[in-house]
């Protein structure tokens, strides 16, 4: 039976998950089953339809552009702009529908009978199919020497990797499935991307919010996309959950948390994206709507926490409201920038600028409760009190002394008026800004939130207003925000996901990657002579020859310094250890051994040094065993450093270079046969 988290909001299991293989081939992740009818998978279908039509009509746009400009004949110039705006119509027509899409955050939403102002998720990428097999099956056979066919289930299970991580569950395994995936592409752009060559292969992606298709060859905006992804799928995980619960709470937070994290690296590490949702503004835009709905889950936890309704307890309250109110006011600003404005969908914009002024109300609101519900403070709370009011609002408001205003019952009343005056001016500021969205104006839940809160300081006005007042209310400074939590940025934690590198056949990559190149392999028949074979090996993973005795068996055979080892009696040694060859080679008769080597173009070995200068290197010239392309090494690496480059750059310690030992000075981890 499917775990509980597996279920989408509506009650259907999210998206009947399909195994991506067989755990005996390696990974096990699972991908959403695309013909699964819930009502997310409805929801990305009808993106995905659209997505298509806009690509559809914006080809036809691009030809009618380019007849028009070609064109002399004044008819067929006619007819083509009569085509050009009825393309243009449609294109509007379709934006509008995917605005509307994107809208629909209530699909998102967790189903539960409590009412929470609905958060805001993003949908996912799309993206097209991608083949793979001919490409990569020719890269193979030209750059690496091997039979491409022989690595075709490497590169049908990558691309199934790949047509699982389209459709993600909305939980944990989702994430890690769009995680492996990123992982591998380590792997693919070390193998497949030679820095001075293209494979001709184009990546198609859709923007999230316009559905405008982009594509390019850089494997940068596959890997980007990606990571887009995955914050998109944590704002889903986020607006899923109950948040009317502490843990709903604290998985909502770290929820949000985390695609911020995400969308800020992507970035700092991203640059000339080719599609508006992954620009500069857009992601600035993203990580601040993100932090505004961490700061939101933080005052819902506030309020749940704090049950008590002491003076202080109510103070914190409504400045940690004022803070939600802060925030989100910045992300309406944001939203409301010249880059931004005409892409962000209205009722996003709206929803935020909802939002900000309902929890300024919502401060306004916990200040007068804490004046009007709570005592006087006595002799002993007085000082406490003092010194948190002190800092409570932005300007101290004006009237009597600070003593004076706490312990008299009348004044406290008088100021909390004034805040409840100002709350019910901004409930109905919000009401109002909320009945300018058509989208929002359907969403039942926002709006009734949106009118308990307003009945609620209506009411407490009216129990504390006087027939006999005849002052009149004052203004009430606004409060200072303030938060007991602040959130934090998670970046994504590539090493949570363990991958193995599904293309290791090829070879260790610190030799057997895009970007060495190499002489053909040659194979050399080697016979032992009296003193052995003649030379000196050093390493792991290949095993590389260190040094050749001049006029020695090896050297007549034609093995040279800086060869590496890759067979042994046509038994592969890529990956085999030191101790592991030495045994191959011992175990030889008098008939010979047969050896495959190659010789990295350009790492041919400089000319041997003194003794005394090789014995002092001998002990930190060893080849350590190749960890840059073994699963421990990548995931040690707390995250990559960027898209573009995707790692830092291996710097080989001492340890594992080779400096030219001449074959009479033998190391610690070395040995002369």
């Amino acid at each position: 039976m499917m775990p509980p988290e597996e279920e989408s909001p509506d009650g259907d299991r999210d998206s009947g998950l399909v195994l991506l293989h067989s755990p005996k081939s390696g990974s096990t992740r699972k991908g959403c089953d695309p013909f699964a009818q819930t009502q997310r998978s409805k929801l990305q279908h009808r993106r995905a339809r659209i997505n298509q039509q806009i690509n559809k009509e914006m080809r036809m746009r691009a030809g009618a552009e380019n007849l028009f400009r070609a064109t002399s004949n004044h008819k067929v110039k006619e007819t083509v702009a009569l085509e050009l705006s009825y393309v243009n119509s449609n294109l509007q027509l379709l934006k509008e529908e995917l605005e509307e899409l994107n809208s629909s955050m209530d699909v998102y939403q967790n189903d539960s009978e409590s009412i929470s102002v609905p958060m805001i998720p993003l949908g996912l990428k799309e993206t097209k199919e991608l083949d793979l097999l001919v490409p990569l099956k020719d890269f193979i056979s030209e750059h690496y020497g091997e039979e491409g066919v022989l690595f075709e289930k490497e590169i049908k299970e990558f691309m199934e990797l790949r047509q699982a991580m389209r459709t993600p569950s909305r939980n944990e395994a989702g994430l890690e499935l769009l995680m492996e995936y990123y992982n591998q592409l380590y792997f693919l752009d070390s193998r497949f991307f030679p820095p001075t060559k293209t494979l001709g292969i184009f990546f198609h992606w859709y923007d999230s919010l316009t559905g405008v298709p982009s594509h390019q060859r850089a494997l940068a905006f596959e890997k980007g996309s990606v990571l887009f992804n995955l914050g998109a799928l944590h704002t889903q995980i986020g607006a899923r959950q109950d948040r009317a619960s502490l843990p709903g709470l604290n998985q909502a937070i770290d929820a949000f948390q985390k695609a911020a994290g995400a969308f800020n690296y992507l970035k700092e590490n991203f640059s000339n994206a080719p599609s508006l949702d992954m620009s500069a503004a857009s992601l600035t835009m993203l990580v601040r709507l993100m932090v505004a709905q961490v700061q939101e889950c933080v005052f819902e936890k506030m309020t749940l926490l704090r049950a008590q309704n002491d003076f202080l307890s109510r103070l914190q309250l409504a400045q940690e409201a004022a803070r939600v109110e802060d925030v989100y006011s910045v992300v309406h600003q944001t939203m409301s920038q010249p880059h931004v404005k005409d892409y962000v969908p209205f009722s996003w914009t709206t929803m935020v600028h909802v939002k900000s002024e309902h929890f300024k109300a919502l401060s306004h609101y916990f200040a007068a409760i804490a004046l009007c519900d709570c005592p006087a403070p006595s002799d002993a709370e007085l000082p406490e009190q003092e010194k948190a009011f002190l800092q409570f609002h932005v300007t101290m408001p004006e009237g009597p002394s600070l003593s004076v205003l706490l312990q008299d019952p009348e004044e406290r009343r008088k100021l909390g008026k004034a805040h409840l005056k100002k709350a019910i001016m901004k409930h109905e500021e919000a009401m109002r800004i909320h009945g300018l969205c058509k989208i929002l104006r359907k969403m039942d839940i926002l709006q009734e939130v949106l009118s308990f809160a307003h009945k609620r300081s209506l009411s407490k006005y009216s129990e504390i207003d006087h027939e006999e007042d005849f002052f009149e209310t004052g203004e009430a400074p606004d409060i200072h925000p303030k938060t007991h939590q602040k959130p934090e940025i998670k970046s994504p934690n590539f090493s949570q996901v363990k991958v193995t590198d599904l293309f290791h056949r090829l070879g260790p990559l610190s030799v057997f990657s895009a970007k060495n190149k190499w002489y053909p392999a040659r194979r050399v028949h080697l016979m032992r002579g009296e003193n052995g074979f003649g030379f000196t090996l050093r390493g792991d993973s290949p095993v590389l020859i260190a040094g050749v005795i001049p006029g020695g068996c090896a050297a007549e055979a034609g093995l040279k310094e800086g060869d590496y080892i890759i067979s042994v009696n046509g038994k592969d040694c890529k990956w085999s250890k030191h101790a592991e060859v030495v045994q191959l080679l011992k175990s030889t008769g008098k008939e010979g051994v047969d050896i495959g080597v190659i010789t990295l173009q350009g790492s041919e070995c400089p000319k041997a040094v003194d003794r005394k200068a090789a014995v002092m290197s001998s002990g930190s010239g060893m080849l350590k065993s190749d960890k840059e392309n073994s699963r421990k090494s990548l995931m040690n690496s707390k995250s990559a450093s960027t898209l573009l480059v995707w790692s830092k750059k291996s710097k080989r310690s001492k340890k594992s270079t080779y400096s030219g030992v001449p074959f009479t000075a033998v190391g610690d981890n070395e040995a002369m046969y």
